[in-house]
Order: structure tokens, then sequence, then C-alpha cells
């Protein structure tokens, strides 16, 4: 019997787990309103009844009839019945706002076409956000702002992180066409190179296991540098213009940094997808990149911050300047979410044969190797390391932190 290809069987299990996430959302979702509310009998009542309607509902249209979702209109028709049972959910308690309207992204994105993709993931999207305001916004102009921008996030991140996940199975695809030619060869040749064949076999597989780790690396890493960092500075201004509510300009301010932060994380996702540079080097070498990047950290935060450029410039090949921009981005970023500082540094030192990349704050620091850190520093070392340089970090409590990175001085040539 021969071995079953073990990404084969990765996505058959996926595929087993996406079947039954949905019942698994609405179990959990259920039971966290049951065990934690404390409404009257006939809203537990209504809760136990619309969840067993709604699994009903899936289990009859996708579970028992799967071949009717290949038809636009049942799928339409499943779709709107699903949005309307999280909208009802959401209203009785949030949980069903928070776990199951999940089931409604990923079932919009599977089952239906085109444009009719993002309407169903935008008409899940309300019914979360109105789950989670209770109910429709009132008159006041800050509440409705941040009702319609929690929407307009929500669609932008499941939009792209679906697209991610599309051009990901499409170069897997095209990869797995690839790998079917070159067996077709090696078959037509297997008379006269038996004694190589395990050998090929062999090479093909880890050729194509290299690929799609590489290309699930790069995507995670560019999905951490560009979409989580921008998300997460919405976030902070939009948390920050709900608290500045009596002054209008401070709140327009706050508004104005958020949308930005969107249209940027928007462009640099879609240079992600398609592997371009970021569009700080696009027109400009790394310290004006540097410079630029630093300016406008400093404008979003409000912490005074200081760059520098010593040594003699001069125009390094494009993965290093790409490598040195990522970990400024994503080394400022950690200052910006845990460092509390009042004042930050960073420079970039031309030398021989190395250039060096030095970020500085004066915040609360920690203990390195204390477990923390999370994929970010992974991240960066990744990067670093691919270019067969060094990542280097000191910091401890109340002593602030310093992050220097090392690379080759690679020229362009």
């Amino acid at each position: 019997m021969t071995p079953r290809d073990p990404l084969d069987v990765a996505e058959g299990r996926l595929a087993t787990g996406l079947a039954v996430v949905p019942y698994v959302l609405l179990a959990v979702s259920a039971g966290l309103a049951l065990l934690t509310g404390d409404g009257p009998q006939a809203q537990r009542l209504g809760i136990l009844g619309l969840t067993a309607l709604a699994a009903g509902w899936t289990l009859w249209m996708v579970t028992l009839h799967p071949a009717w979702m290949a038809n636009g209109r049942a799928a339409g028709l499943y779709i709107a019945g699903l949005v309307a049972f999280i909208t009802a959910l959401g209203l009785l308690d949030h949980y069903f706002a928070s776990f199951y309207a999940f089931t409604g992204y990923l079932h919009s994105w599977h089952f239906l076409l085109g444009r009719w993709r993002i309407a169903g993931v935008a008409a899940t999207a309300a019914a979360a956000v109105t789950g989670y305001f209770g109910g429709l916004p009132g008159p006041d102009p800050a509440v409705i702002s941040s009702y319609v921008l929690f929407i307009v996030v929500i669609v932008v991140l499941v939009v792209l992180f679906s697209l991610f996940g599309d051009v990901t199975a499409d170069r897997s695809a095209r990869r797995q066409q690839m790998v079917d030619r070159l067996a077709e060869t090696n078959a037509k040749l297997e008379e006269t190179m038996r004694e190589n064949a395990g050998l090929q076999a062999q090479l093909l597989l880890q050729a194509r296991e290299a690929g799609v780790t590489d290309e699930r690396q790069r995507m995670a890493r560019e999905i951490h540098d560009t979409l989580a960092q921008g998300l997460a500075g919405i976030i902070t201004q939009v948390q920050a213009a709900a608290r500045a509510e009596d002054d209008p300009a401070e709140w327009r301010r706050h508004l104005d940094n958020a949308a930005r932060l969107a249209r940027d994380g928007l462009a640099e996702a879609r240079r992600s997808v398609h592997a371009v540079a970021p569009a700080e080097l696009e027109s400009a070498r790394l310290p004006e990149a540097l410079a630029e990047v630093t300016r406008r950290w400093q404008d979003v935060h409000g912490v005074r911050t200081e760059f520098a450029t010593t040594g003699p410039v001069r125009p390094l090949h494009p993965e290093v300047e790409v490598t040195l921009l990522r970990v400024a981005q994503e080394a400022l970023a950690n200052v910006g979410k845990h460092a509390g500082a009042a004042r930050v540094g960073v420079t970039v030192s031309y030398m021989e044969d190395v250039v060096t990349l030095d970020v500085r704050d004066d915040g609360a620091g920690f203990v390195p190797g204390d477990g923390g850190g999370g994929f970010g520093m992974t991240s960066m070392r990744q990067r670093v390391t691919r270019l067969a340089g060094s990542l280097e970090i000191e910091s401890e409590p109340g002593g602030g932190t310093a992050v220097s990175a090392t690379v080759p001085a690679r020229e362009v040539r």
C-alpha cells in the first residue's frame, strides 16, 4: 500500500476540521452564554431554541446536502439564513458575536463567488458588530463612526487573510502540477534511470515541502510585519478616539491616523502577496526610508524619536535593505506596544564589511530569554539569519531596551 502524502493527509484533516467548526463554535457560544448569563428564563430558552435551529440550518443545508452549495442561489439563501441567526443570537448574548460569527466569515468565503464573497463577509461583520454594540448605534456620530470602522476593519482583515489563503493554495496547486509533470517525465525515463528513481522522488518531495514551507514562512513574516502591526495601530487609534469624544480635533486626529494606517496596511498587504519591496524603499534608499518610518512612528505615538546615520552611505542589495527596514519597523512596534518609552533612537551604521541597525529606548525593559518576544522577535531573527547576520537584544527591567541587527554589507552589482 502506497503511503499517503503528508500534505494530502493534512489537507484532509483540515477539511474535516472545517466541517465541524460551525457546530463547535455554536456549542461554545451557547455554553458560555448559558453558564455566564443571568438573563430571565425566557431568554435562556430563546438561546437554546435559536441554537438548535441554527445547528439544524447548517446540518440540513451543508452537512446533509453539500451539493446544494454548488448552486449560487442555494448558497446565497444559506448565507442569508446564517447571518440572520448570527444577528439574532448575537443580540441575545455577545458570545455568539464573538465566536459563532466566524462561521459566517468561513462559509461566505467558501460557498459564495466573486463579489458576493465580500458581501457575505460584510453582512456577517455587520451582524457581529451589532451584537457587540447590543443593537444598532444611536445618533451619536462618534458611536456611528466606531460602529462603521469596526465593520470595515473586520471585513478588510477577513478578506485579506482569505486572499492570502487563496494565493498560497494556488501556488501550492501550481507546484503540484509541476511535480506531476516531472513525475510523468520521470516515468518515461524510468528504464534508463532506474537506479536514480528513488533519489529523484526524494529530491522532488523535499523541493515541494521546502517551497511550501518557505512560502508560508515568508507570508507569516509579511502578515506579522504589515497586517498585524497595522491592525494593532488601528485598534489603538480607535480606542484613543473613543476616549477623546469631547475633543473634536483630537477625535478627528486619531480617526485620521486609523484611516491612514488602514490604507498603508492594505497597500503593504498587496505588495506582500506579489513579493514586491516595501513602499518606503520604492523610490528611496535605506536611510531615507528609515527616517520616514521613524517620523511616521513618532507622529502616531507622540514619543520623541531621533534618527541618525554614521559611516559612508552606499547602495545595498535590496534584500539587505528590506531586512533592516522590517527589523526597524518591528522594533518600533514593540516599543509602542510594551516599552512606555519617552525617547527612542534609531541609528544605521555603514562599516566596511557590515551594516548595523540599532534601535534603543528608555522604556520599561524586560528580561531577555524569559519566554517573551513572541513571533515578532522570531521574525526579526529569521530575517537577519537568512543573510548570515546576527541579532542582539539587550534589556533589563527599568533600563530600556537595545535591539542591534548586523548583516553583511552586500552592495548592488
